[in-house]
């Protein structure tokens, strides 16, 4: 690789800045731009109605030509979750290691666009060769299998991206993370690393998955008289197996609930990720057939998810199982911030209900601990530091510790959503802004809600909504019938006549003032008509509720 070219490299990330979740980032060179990762995010909690987040890749579409590729870490939502929705505006190959692929077809095959989406499993230790880039994947750990960080070959220099990451030196399946091909990147020279911040505020090692298995084993150990429920991510297959060889171990059958856990268990599964011994698994139907004591049910809705198995069956709306007093239930993840209410919440029912419930010590994170990111600086020794995967407050933090690690301040960016930074020996600057906010996608509609109709729905949701209809004759366009008034989560109009009334008498006076003016013009007639009623709803109720008038003729 020539060292020498002059022109920088871009670096612009689509998503996964400001916020955990959606990470998405190109990586542009005159004409060849590489997409790492491609992933959802959910739903803030003022986007009423709204299922799901998704990257906005216009800046893609624009540069459709020079995209030669989307290259994948890892197998969680918030990397691989929007792949179908992309796929369908701008169609890439795709490359990622075999458990990610399986992930990634599977969701390709609910959206119908399996057969048209060129795929190819690469292995750790692999190089592709996309336009001018070569890109090497490297083995880590994570709390998902098959987990890669990307050394990017630029003309520019060499880009690492961790991906997320944490050290693990006895995972549960695959081997520990590659540290000396890191160490040998760091020799021949990075010019910048991009890594994860998730864990940055957290001093110290993350803990090795195995010692959740330890707590696992005394649990089950503690209570062989019980059922266990055992609440967990989807996506963490390890922690499922080290369910499965507990569950094993005692004599137990295992209920998979929750259609995110059954697929990935069974994508995991037929491609040899997890090993589930004959007989242990049992469909949910046949789950009155054995004793509580020989069931362990593994589930989804760890985040007190209202629609997610575990919330359903705290509320008592589960059709299959119900709580008995006795049940020990064990949360086996941290609540994500935000989340903690609702997890509570359900804590809450399922003590009510007579569970025995455990969140202490049945966790381990997947992200690196400060101890770790500094492990990766020593071994990487970049030029530049850019942080990624997190919220400003991971991402300043991180800033902080690569200076720690001796990266001269000036050589440490926090990037925002859309910016474009351009990276060589002499050269590291934000130079500019591509649009990248975020799609809403409710139902099937993918971008058809904007800020315009959740801000309806904010008013609506706060305050209301009043109809007024009138009929007007054609002819003179006299007043002939109403004005009604229905009220939709305002009043309860039986207890409020009076108001009602008042609200007629002035939507009476505004249409006389109208005819008088001699106004005929109906969308001046439905603003008067507006206004007039809210001045007065505001002065009799400090409401203001969204005012639809809908005018007639006949």
């Amino acid at each position: 690789m020539n060292k020498n070219t002059n022109k920088p490299v871009k670096i612009i990330p689509l998503g996964g800045l400001e916020q955990i979740g959606m990470n998405i980032t190109a990586i542009e060179y005159e004409d060849s731009i590489i997409v790492i990762d491609c992933g959802l995010s959910f739903p803030e909690d003022e986007m009423l109605g709204i299922d799901l987040v998704i990257p906005d890749v216009t800046y893609l579409k624009d540069n459709a030509d020079k995209v030669k590729g989307l290259v994948v870490t890892h197998g969680h939502e918030d990397h691989i979750g929007a792949i179908p929705y992309v796929e369908n505006e701008i169609n890439m190959p795709i490359y990622a290691t075999k458990l990610t692929m399986g992930l990634i077809e599977h969701k390709l095959r609910e959206h119908n666009n399996l057969n048209n989406t060129k795929r190819k499993i690469v292995k750790h230790g692999q190089i592709i060769n996309l336009g001018c880039f070569r890109i090497e994947f490297i083995r880590t750990n994570h709390s998902i299998v098959d987990a890669a960080a990307l050394a990017i070959y630029t003309p520019a220099g060499i880009i690492v991206h961790t991906g997320d990451f944490k050290v693990d030196y006895t995972p549960v399946f695959g081997e520990v993370i590659d540290l000396p091909r890191f160490g040998e990147l760091g020799k021949k020279g990075v010019l910048a690393l991009m890594a994860d911040s998730t864990n940055v505020e957290r001093p110290g090692y993350t803990q090795s998955e195995k010692t959740v298995g330890k707590t696992f084993d005394n649990l089950f150990a503690e209570n062989k008289e019980h059922r266990i429920i055992i609440a967990t991510f989807a996506s963490n297959v390890d922690r499922v197996q080290q369910i499965i060889n507990s569950a094993y171990k005692y004599g137990r059958k295992v209920v998979v609930e929750g259609r995110s856990m059954v697929n990935v268990i069974q994508t995991a599964s037929e491609l040899g990720y997890i090993n589930i011994p004959d007989k242990t698994l049992i469909e949910i139907e046949r789950i009155n057939s054995y004793p509580d004591e020989q069931i362990v049910l593994i589930t989804t809705g760890s985040q007190g998810e209202n629609m997610a198995a575990l919330s359903r069956i705290a509320a008592s709306i589960h059709s299959k199982i119900t709580i008995k007093p006795g049940d020990l239930v064990i949360f086996s993840s941290n609540p994500i911030p935000g989340n903690e209410k609702a997890v509570f919440k359900v804590i809450n029912e399922l003590e009510l209900k007579g569970a025995h419930v455990v969140f202490q010590d049945t966790h381990v994170s997947g992200h690196a601990c400060q101890e770790e990111l500094k492990l990766m600086y020593a071994l990487t020794k970049p030029k530049y530091a850019i942080p990624v995967h997190g919220e400003y407050r991971h991402l300043k933090r991180h800033a902080e510790l690569a200076v720690e690690m001796g990266i001269p301040k000036e050589n440490v960016k926090i990037m925002s959503t859309g910016d474009v930074l351009e990276v060589s020996e002499d050269v590291f600057e934000v130079t500019g802004r591509v649009q990248a906010q975020g799609i809403m996608v409710d139902g099937l509609g993918v971008g058809d809600v904007g800020n315009i109709v959740l801000r309806d729905r904010q008013q609506l949701s706060q305050n209301g909504l009043l109809i007024v209809v009138v009929t007007l004759e054609k002819e003179s366009g006299q007043l002939i019938a109403g004005p009604d008034i229905v009220s939709r989560g305002f009043v309860y109009v039986r207890e409020s006549e009076n108001l009602m009334e008042e609200c007629k008498d002035v939507v009476y006076d505004a249409m006389e003032e109208c005819f008088y003016n001699g106004v005929n013009d109906w969308s001046k007639i439905k603003t008067t008509i507006k206004d007039a009623l809210s001045d007065l709803l505001w002065k009799r109720t400090k409401r203001s509720p969204m005012i639809l008038p809908i005018i007639t003729e006949v």
